[in-house]
């Protein structure tokens, strides 16, 4: 086939540039919807006035307190945590080439939400806040986030054994993520069962996913590992979509596949254990996010990651901020809603898939 001069060039800038504008979008929605959740909750705030008040603007000192010490951090937690899951979802779903891999569907969510229980049981990392603060408080969150990873990594690694298997089919994993994710939950509740009225109640709202868990120094953290995750996924995109082609056809190109399965795994695992043993478990982000994204814009992974890490935090936030205003004054956790608006919009994607 023919082309006249330039046609190439002109076609791929228009593969680049609408991809490019999609990411855009996403991004401005996403700072909207920063704005909007820093306005609505018991104390509503205008739009226009919590807009000023995160530009530095003179703003009445109330107003100005709650948006800074409140509700941006709940915020930012939200876009971090959404984030951080839902590329680690995109990366496993690459790594594995299984597109049902995620932190949630693989047993890795649940194998650190083991190990934090763990540490809030027998290491005393965690406890029941005070009369004024009913929720979980980790006393020790570098010791819940070591532990929680240490049960991740184990997840990850037999994970990452079977698919080496020969034979091991995409399944296969999905069928041992669901085995692992049943074995680390039947270990939380041997724990639940064995531990005080103290140490339960903590586990147990710990267990709910909660962005308002997390303060400035957390949420620092948080953004950090993300942006560590995030940015060796996306220097790697290449190589992640050669192995989207097969492993033969990825080391044939010279990419080192077992190293680059190894570190996503790990980093993959170092994500959804920060975000967990931080904010408690949230599930459905790190599967349906990337799908959505796919379906969008297609899968080239120089894409996917960055729109699955604006596309994830978009997603939590407007969850969060729903969930705070469904049952007000009542709060519900985000990890209820995400379940319930992720299980139906995952399999409308996959009746869609199979029609295409």
């Amino acid at each position: 086939m023919h082309f006249a001069d330039g046609q190439v060039p002109r076609e791929y800038s228009r593969y680049i540039g609408g991809k490019t504008a999609f990411i855009g979008v996403v991004c401005l929605l996403l700072a909207g919807s920063v704005v909007l959740a820093v306005s609505v909750g018991s104390a509503d705030i205008p739009f226009l006035l919590a807009a000023q008040s995160l530009l530095g603007l003179s703003v009445p000192e109330t107003a100005g307190m709650i948006v800074w010490n409140i509700r941006l951090p709940q915020a930012l937690a939200g876009a971090v945590a959404g984030g951080g899951l839902a590329v680690a979802g995109a990366a496993m779903q690459s790594i594995l080439r299984n597109p049902l891999g995620s932190p949630f569907t693989l047993g890795i969510a649940h194998a650190a939400a083991f190990g934090a229980a763990l540490s809030v049981m027998l290491l005393g990392s965690g406890a029941m806040g005070g009369a004024s603060n009913d929720s979980a408080t980790v006393l020790n969150p570098y010791l819940t986030t070591g532990s929680a990873f240490a049960f991740s990594l184990l997840s990850a690694g037999v994970i990452v054994g079977v698919s080496r298997l020969r034979g091991a089919t995409p399944e296969t994993m999905i069928l041992t993520g669901v085995a692992l994710g049943s074995l680390f939950t039947a270990g939380t509740m041997f724990l639940q069962y064995f531990a005080d009225d103290v140490e339960l109640a903590a586990m147990v709202f710990w267990t709910f996913g909660d962005t308002a868990r997390a303060d400035w120094s957390e949420l620092g953290l948080l953004a950090a590992v993300t942006a560590a995750g995030f940015l060796y996924f996306w220097a790697n995109a290449w190589n992640f979509n050669a192995v989207d082609a097969g492993d033969e056809t990825a080391k044939g190109l010279g990419v080192r596949v077992e190293r680059l399965r190894f570190i996503g795994m790990f980093l993959a695992s170092l994500l959804t254990a920060v975000i967990i043993s931080f904010l408690g478990i949230i599930g459905f982000v790190g599967l349906v996010v990337p799908h959505m994204v796919r379906w969008l814009i297609g899968s080239d992974e120089r894409f996917l990651m960055p729109a699955s890490l604006v596309g994830g935090g978009l997603l939590l936030i407007l969850s969060d901020t729903a969930a705070r205003l469904m049952l007000s004054p009542h709060v519900l956790p985000v990890s209820v809603l995400t379940a319930f608006v992720g299980a139906p919009i995952f399999i409308a994607l996959i009746i869609r898939g199979r029609r295409g």
